[in-house]
């Protein structure tokens, strides 16, 4: 007898067919329950490890023993008039063609109704707030301004007064105010007022335009029930530019005092501080900040040159001090440039800024990015102490907070950080992305793409990286690639659409193309992503001496990749060379000191600074 003869008698191929239908069903099965019942991720690749494992056993149980009237018997013990191994090879044929009917009757279902009933959920979570709350008719929103100039020349100036006031009212208390880049992210869109309100988690909505001429300015605002779409109050204001905050502080005591908002202590007196008297400088200045929030193209290097400006006419101007920090700390990273050079020019302006006004948050948050960018991770955690002891709601302050955690392996604190800012500003596509990635960590596949679906129209950079892990995980690795080049080329990798495409192949498709992807990094490592494409690409010890002795800034780029759910990057995280690096570039004494990664913990009995990472 041969040997395929004895494995179809004894039903081992029966069993390999029955064992791999079912557990393909059961897989599928998982895959969509678990989530229904916020399963952690982590269950379900266990589960699929366990049937992985459990193949071989089950041929094995299937080739020595046989079922029998009198019940399992080893082979060689049942006699040829005990054996009924044709009627149990019948059972087990009938019972695979039924596991195959399922399987193609759960497939149909599937795809034809559950499917669609998850992208439906996905699309509908991706139009909703970051957290669901109670609409408080103490809540605005403050829409970007219409320019009404007559050279239609002034918008950033428009943008910058309709945000000047959403930051005066910010300040308030008893007010809930959306976010800035929540609310401009409406700008020339013709959504209507109910359903921006409903987005934004407000009731009201402050729309307005601008007429700038020369000195003078017209300031035009209406407030408007979201609800409804019932306007409530309207008023148009002239005045000079020197003027311009005496008409920000009538406008903004109107809307409080229309929404009966309690004003304590000093905003009793005064919404809209007198940032400088130089009605030219606050000009600049306001064109400036619109363009720093940007972030695309040259808008950072024309928004230095305009606070460069803003500052020489007025030198006791804090917040075009701090705006400049801001701007000079992400320069190199969006534009290029050196990384050096920026960081001592942010480091000065925020200091310039602090001696003007010790309070300042944005400047305090400046100061501790540009640490952390140095890699000096344990002097980054004071000035952002004090940044959000400042600035509680600022948004730099807390994107770069929950960024540096994030980047320290503090997950779940940073998550708990970007909850608490997309509350108020839920469509602001940095604090999305973070909060996706933070997801992906988890294992929370669905929520990381719906979340990629919410920044996908705003940020399509950060939307199309999110995509790409996905992307991976189902096998897509066409769509995978296409996704990863066009989210690095947007966040500053200077590497070609076609090299970039190669590197994610590479990652995920086999050594041949692992190898040709890191011949285009031998051929590239000047590229300031070349160090967190060598960790993706399992070379976690080149990896390591690239970063460490390279010149980038990019801490949050290349840390965010290490604390990945991959392969890849567990096996730098449990790297033999993980253990001096971590202690040569500051990571240790950080940990030490603050707290420990989500995923690493210390082992004293294997030496002072010992510590394993799962």
């Amino acid at each position: 007898m041969t040997f395929l003869s004895e494995l179809k008698r004894r039903n081992v191929i029966r069993m390999a067919g029955l064992y791999l239908v079912g557990a393909w069903l059961l897989t599928q099965v998982a895959s969509t329950v678990f989530p229904a019942f916020d399963v952690p991720g982590w269950v379900l690749r266990a589960l699929i490890i366990v049937l992985v494992l459990g193949f071989v056993p089950a041929l094995i149980f299937a080739w020595v023993f046989e079922l029998t009237p009198q019940g399992l018997k080893r082979d060689e013990e049942v006699k040829p008039e005990e054996s009924i191994a044709p009627q149990t090879a019948r059972r087990m044929d009938r019972l695979i063609i039924a596991m195959l009917a399922l399987a193609l009757a759960y497939f149909g279902f599937d795809k034809f109704v559950l499917a669609p009933r998850r992208e439906a959920a996905m699309l509908a979570d991706a139009r909703q707030p970051a957290l669901s709350a109670a609409v408080s008719a103490k809540s605005i929103a403050v829409l970007p301004f219409t320019d009404l100039s007559p050279g239609h020349d002034q918008e950033y100036f428009s943008d910058g007064m309709a945000e000047e006031i959403l930051n005066a009212l910010a300040q308030v208390k008893d007010l809930k105010v959306a976010g800035r880049t929540s609310s401009f992210y409406y700008k020339g869109k013709n959504e209507d007022l109910r359903t921006i309100g409903k987005a934004l988690g407000v009731a009201n909505v402050l729309e307005g335009s601008v007429r700038k001429q020369g000195e003078k300015v017209r300031i035009t605002a209406q407030l408007i029930q979201a609800s409804d779409d019932t306007h409530l109050w309207s008023q148009a204001y002239d005045g000079d530019l020197a003027d311009v905050f005496e008409l920000q502080e009538r406008i903004a005591r109107a809307i409080t005092g229309q929404l009966k908002v309690m004003l304590q202590g000093d905003q009793a007196t005064r919404l809209v501080p007198v940032a400088t008297s130089n009605a030219d400088a606050y000009a600049l200045f306001v064109e400036a900040q619109t363009l720093v929030n940007r972030r695309v193209g040259d808008s950072l290097p024309q928004a230095i040159a305009l606070l460069q400006k803003a500052t020489a006419l007025d030198s006791k101007f804090a917040r075009a001090w701090s705006k400049l920090a801001v701007a000079y700390a992400v320069v190199a990273q969006y534009v290029g440039g050196d990384w050096q050079a920026s960081w001592k020019a942010s480091d000065q302006a925020a200091h310039n800024a602090l001696a003007i006004d010790p309070d300042d948050a944005e400047a305090y948050a400046a100061l501790s990015y540009n640490l952390f960018s140095q890699r000096r991770y344990v002097a980054m955690v004071e000035p952002m102490q004090r940044a959000r002891e400042f600035g509680p709601d600022n948004l730099a302050a807390n994107y770069w907070a929950a960024n540096e955690l994030s980047s320290m392996g503090r997950t779940r604190e940073a998550e708990t950080r970007l909850d608490a800012a997309l509350i108020n500003d839920p469509a602001n596509t940095l604090l999305l992305f973070y909060k996706g990635m933070m997801r992906w960590r988890t294992g929370d596949d669905a929520g990381t793409i719906a979340l990629a679906r919410r920044t996908e129209d705003r940020g399509p950079a950060f939307a199309a990286l999110l995509f790409a892990w996905h992307d991976a995980v189902v096998g897509d690795l066409d769509a995978g690639a296409k996704h990863f080049a066009s989210g690095c080329r947007g966040v500053g990798s200077k590497l070609s659409t076609a090299n970039l495409e190669a590197i994610y192949r590479g990652t995920y498709q086999g050594e041949t193309q692992r190898r040709a992807a890191l011949a285009i990094l031998d051929a590239n490592a000047v590229d300031d992503w070349a160090p967190t494409f060598l960790l993706q690409l399992a070379e976690p010890e080149r990896s390591f001496d690239a970063f460490e002795h390279g010149k980038t800034g990019l801490s949050d780029g290349y840390l965010l990749w290490l604390w990945q759910p991959e392969a890849w990057s567990r096996k730098a995280r449990q790297s033999p060379a993980f253990q001096g690096f971590a202690k040569r570039i500051g990571l240790l004494d950080y940990w030490k000191q603050n707290r420990w990664p989500d995923l690493c913990s210390p082992t004293p009995a294997n030496g002072t600074d010992a510590f394993t990472c799962r």
